[in-house]
């Protein structure tokens, strides 16, 4: 008698591009946060930069990931020399 084998489906874990797309940007919009604590003599503090890297430790590509937290930091750096990005005022 044959034997017969069940052959396991490989899923496909690959995102189209429009979602990776739109998570680059999700990024750089994270990285351009900023929280500015006591007013206008106070410091200024990369929020978003967190919260990105946060969002990234959890994504399943590793490869994925260090393009991600690449993004958010020229982000971040780039938001802090040009007056680009978000800032929310506490205090």
């Amino acid at each position: 008698m044959a034997r017969h084998t069940k052959r396991k489906k490989i899923e496909s874990t690959a995102e189209p591009d429009s979602v990776y797309f739109l998570k680059l940007v999700l990024y750089f919009l994270l990285g351009c946060l900023w929280v500015s604590v006591g007013g206008e003599d106070g410091i200024s503090l990369p929020v978003g930069l967190i919260i990105g890297i946060l969002f990234a430790s959890h994504d399943h590509f590793q490869i994925d990931r260090k393009i991600e937290i690449a993004v958010l930091l020229i982000a971040t750096v780039l938001s802090f020399i040009a007056p680009i990005g978000f800032i929310l005022s506490v205090g």
